[in-house]
């Protein structure tokens, strides 16, 4: 899986894109996970009441899900075996995220992740979702003029781009307000011209099942916190892999700043006001650089999900996604000080690194991949011994049975001719 023409633990001794089939090894993983977690932690998790002093933190689920290779789904850090030269890992300290994933974003390949599968509040991240789903439908050029209803329902305390009722404003405008501000008044006015909230939630939710997002629950379009939306940090690379294959979708992603229409002017030209992205890699910050090679993704932060971050960055050719979602040192852009760790060691690591698993293509192309590998497969079987598909078999079958029953009526005849000698 590529990009339509854009100019991101224990060793594994396993083949690419597999975990290791030493099953002893699972189990006691599992058991250890399983002895560690709350039997109420699943799904978005919760710190459950300790003893009076300090809520207990939620720990990863025993079981999670092995999409994308084996390794993905056993708690804790999964990195693969390093060749010389290749940087370790940075330590805990640096990487205080719940759950985080980094993967070659060309090939798939996952370089290294924790928890990845662990299914966590995803806040504004599940927009690149929503993009992904309605942004090919409307022309950038198309007007909506904008309805009270379309901006109802959004929830308190909503990052907004500043959308006003009854004014008319493009598509390219809306997606300007979704990437760059995180606006929910943006993805409820392009909500509303999808055919509404609930109608758009059921189109996320397909597409997250085409993607194979088998992680992710949508109940809201703009990743607002809801009871039972999850997504994981493998699903939100999912969604920004295949965003990043439309052009638009890459132009807005990797928009620093721009000018967003504003009220109307009394002699008819409208005015304007400037907004920048909250992606503090690409446009940067008091504390932090823009990150070299950044080309988006998409950032988000909630009361449930802290703060998560999914990020693309290119460099000699080579582009890297990483996906952070809930650091639990609380420091002034963690999220992304994390995030560009492990881009720095990823492509520190790169190409000296086993993979660990791979983010999978769409149901539609692994089927397609599925097919393709056996029609390999039967074109280097032995045509001695394949089948043949023309019905043949059929024939050599009677053949094979009437060549047998001749053989024993030959054996019958001499048989009876060396009795008949014998009595003579």
């Amino acid at each position: 899986m590529t990009f339509a023409d854009s100019t991101a633990s224990t060793p594994s001794t396993a083949p690419s894109g597999t975990g290791p089939r030493r099953r002893p090894l699972r189990a006691v993983a599992a058991l250890a996970a399983t002895l560690l977690a709350s039997p109420l932690l699943t799904g978005t998790s919760y710190a459950a009441p300790g003893d009076g002093k300090q809520p207990k933190a939620p720990a990863p689920p025993a079981k999670m899900s092995q999409v994308g290779g084996d390794r993905l789904g056993l708690p804790g850090v999964q990195v693969g075996q390093l060749q010389a030269g290749a940087p370790q890992l940075p330590g805990p300290d640096a990487l205080t995220a719940r759950s985080w994933i980094v993967a070659d974003a060309a090939s798939g390949k996952v370089l290294a992740a924790k928890n990845p599968h662990w299914q966590l509040a995803p806040a504004s991240t599940l927009k690149m979702l929503f993009a992904d789903t309605v942004l090919p439908k409307f022309p950038k050029d198309q007007k909506r003029k904008v309805k009270a209803a379309d901006l109802a329902g959004m929830g308190a305390g909503s990052s907004l781009v500043g959308i006003k009722e009854n004014l008319t404003y493009t598509v390219h405008d809306l997606w300007l307000g979704v990437f760059l501000r995180s606006g929910n008044d943006a993805v409820h006015a392009l909500s509303a011209m999808n055919g509404g909230t609930e109608a758009t939630v059921g189109e996320m939710r397909k597409r997250a099942k085409e993607l194979n997002a088998t992680d992710t629950h949508v109940v809201t379009p703009d990743g607002y916190d809801a009871p039972g939306q999850v997504s994981s940090a493998y699903d939100l690379s999912l969604f920004a892999r295949a965003g990043l294959r439309n052009a638009d979708f890459r132009e807005y992603c990797s928009t620093a700043s721009a000018q967003f229409p504003g009220e109307e002017a009394k002699h008819g030209k409208r005015k304007t006001f400037g907004i920048q992205n909250t992606n503090r890699l690409l446009s940067g910050d008091y504390d932090i650089k823009p990150y070299p090679g950044i080309a988006g993704v998409k950032n988000g932060s909630t009361t449930n999900a802290g703060s998560t971050f999914t990020g693309v960055a290119e460099r000699n050719g080579r582009k890297l996604l990483v996906t952070v979602m809930n650091p639990q040192k609380k420091e002034h852009n963690e999220a992304y000080k994390e995030a560009a760790r492990l881009l720095d060691w990823a492509f520190a690591a790169s190409g000296k690194v086993e993979p660990v698993g791979r983010l999978v293509g769409p149901k539609s192309e692994e089927h397609r991949a599925d097919q393709a590998q056996r029609h390999s497969e039967a074109k280097n079987i032995d045509p001695a011994m394949a089948r043949p598909a023309d019905g043949s078999d059929k024939l050599l079958t009677a053949v094979g049975i009437g060549g047998g029953a001749l053989a024993l009526l030959g054996l019958g005849a001499a048989l009876v001719l060396r009795a008949r000698r014998t009595r003579s």
